[in-house]
């Protein structure tokens, strides 16, 4: 088994639909100038109220890229 070396990055995504569309909203934009990503974990969640209701969630996450 080969050894491995990360290097973490943090993102917060965000989404009026939910928290799992707002942690594909960050890790699709980071795929555009990023590769190696391998896993990720959430750190923080939060939500916007708009008029006493969701208007969206933002959610950061932690990143684990494979270093080359």
């Amino acid at each position: 088994m080969s050894d491995h070396v990360y290097k973490h990055i943090e993102l917060t995504g965000s989404s009026p639909h939910g928290v799992e569309d707002a942690v594909n909203n960050a890790l699709e934009k980071a795929r555009e100038t990023l590769h190696g990503m391998r896993w990720f974990e959430v750190t923080d969640m939060r939500g916007h109220l708009e008029d006493g209701r969701v208007g969206h969630w933002q959610v950061t996450l932690k990143v684990g890229l494979s270093l080359d």
